[in-house]
């Protein structure tokens, strides 16, 4: 099976001891985000999760303890942007997080990493020139470190309006302008750009609209075949495959003004202060009424013998 950590927080960023605590146990427990009291058990061991996703602003705490998931498929998604502190208040600086980003490459490989400039937004100092600018400048310092850069334009969910009032939605001009630049910047340094939930639109200007998290990506990661179950994309502009999610809405610190999985500051820092690196879970402990039930999890690394 495949195990996310990201789609929900940034559990390499702020909660890598937590993890890492996990790893050692065996398990993690996951409250269901919309029924709490439903409790997931996820066994984590090679024998039945064949790779770990990780999603983070800030891979670098777990640099130093990448040995402890050798026994694990891994695939990381770094996100690097060229927005400061008036969006992404508690983003590392881009460069600290390009240099993380280079000696994660050199750590599990190019093969295993992508880089996603996501979401673009635009306003009057982040402008199509800017991003092209900015956008050709970090491909350049990633040339060689992955061979794939992901894309998406901002949503506007509802818990963005709130939190980021000003934000509108980049038009269909400049998404196609963005797109065909991007594109052609990012094979002059080795890389396909992919895109995010976007549909087609881009796929006429040379990008990959396929998918970022799709099985043959997996594929690519692992180095093996896999042999998944059925599922359903969770949105229909969106043909990833997603799996089981350990991680928890609003408790990433970075609160970045255009997330969707935050609230608000206040109840980021609440469940921060909740946080027990030796706790099953990731916010909390145990309560009373917790249902707890095991997640259904097998390998699904394809044994069968070929002969090409």
């Amino acid at each position: 099976m495949i195990l996310h950590t990201g789609m929900r927080t940034d559990i390499p960023a702020f909660c890598s001891e937590w993890f890492l605590n996990r790893l050692k146990a065996g398990f993690v427990l996951v409250r269901n985000p919309f029924d709490p009291s439903a409790v997931t058990r996820y066994t984590l061991s090679p024998d039945v999760v064949d790779l770990i996703g990780f999603c983070t602003k800030n891979p670098a705490p777990m640099l130093p303890h990448l040995d402890r998931l050798q026994d694990y498929g891994q695939l990381w998604f770094v996100t690097i942007t060229p927005y400061g502190t008036e969006i992404e208040p508690n983003v590392p600086p881009k460069e600290q997080v390009m240099d993380s980003f280079l000696a994660l490459a050199a750590a599990v490989g190019p093969h295993r990493l992508a880089w996603r400039y996501d979401p673009i937004l635009l306003n009057e100092t982040y402008t199509v020139q800017r991003h092209l600018q900015d956008f050709e400048r970090m491909a350049d310092r990633l040339s060689g470190a992955t061979d794939t850069c992901i894309i998406s334009f901002i949503d506007l969910y509802e818990k963005v309006k709130r939190n980021f009032p000003e934000a509108r939605l980049v038009g269909q001009k400049e998404r196609i302008l963005l797109g065909r630049e991007m594109a052609a910047i990012a094979a002059r340094h080795g890389m396909t750009l992919k895109t995010c939930g976007e549909g087609d639109e881009l796929a006429p200007y040379g990008v990959d609209c396929s998918g970022c998290m799709t099985i043959p990506v997996y594929e690519k990661a692992l180095g093996e075949r896999l042999i998944v179950p059925k599922a359903k994309p969770q949105r229909k502009e969106c043909a990833c495959w997603l799996g089981g999610d350990i991680g928890a809405y609003h408790t990433c610190a970075h609160l970045c003004r255009y997330c969707y999985a935050n609230d608000d500051a206040a109840l980021v820092a609440h469940n921060r202060r909740r946080h027990d690196p030796a706790s099953p879970f990731l916010i909390g402990n145990a309560m009373p009424g917790d249902r707890i039930h095991p997640a259904v999890q097998e390998s699904w690394i394809d044994r069968q013998l070929r002969f090409w």
